[in-house]
């Protein structure tokens, strides 16, 4: 079986032969070590020396110096619109406020669908649409380009928040 051992960055030129492509959703995108098929059918060990976010056109680089090409599949997502680009850049605070992943797109932004967000959304006077498109979330800050996590690999990082975190339900509790 062809093993996979590189990821080649979607922005980095790949010289070799790409012989197949591999469509996954965000979740599966997040692997280090896993068999997998591609598009075509042909079995291919993904191992990676850590955990990797794979992104929409990156490449694999496979151990005959051949490629497979990364595709992110449609999954359930909403589109955020706003009037202006002050009011987008307040929404986008809030969802990151949340730590939502978040998919910066220029004049728009895309999260996963949660009828508690969208509905937070429109209070703040967004257009929230859900639509099935590809979901590739903007890399965290303190995951150095991945979006989930705060590892560090060998480095003390103490992270605390010295804010609330609002939510936008309620709960009611009578006994």
């Amino acid at each position: 079986m062809k093993t996979a051992l590189e990821l080649i960055p979607a922005n980095e030129a790949f010289a070799g032969e790409i012989v197949g492509d591999v469509t996954l959703d965000f979740d599966s995108r997040r692997r280090r070590r896993i068999r997998l098929e591609t598009d075509e059918g042909d079995p291919f060990l993904l191992n990676l020396s850590e955990v990797k976010t794979l992104r929409d056109g990156d490449v694999l680089k496979l151990d005959d110096g051949c490629g497979i090409r990364v595709k992110a599949a449609p999954e359930p997502v909403v589109d955020v619109t706003c009037h202006n680009t002050a009011e987008l850049v307040r929404v986008a605070w809030h969802l990151g406020n949340r730590h939502l992943p978040t998919q910066l797109m220029g004049d728009r932004l895309r999260i996963r669908q949660d009828h508690v967000i969208e509905d937070m959304l429109e209070k703040l006077g967004a257009t929230p649409t859900r639509v099935e498109a590809p979901f590739n979330p903007e890399g965290g800050a303190y995951g150095h380009g991945e979006t989930m996590g705060h590892d560090l690999s060998g480095h003390s990082h103490d992270h605390s928040h010295e804010h609330g975190h609002e939510h936008a339900h309620s709960h009611d509790h009578s006994h």
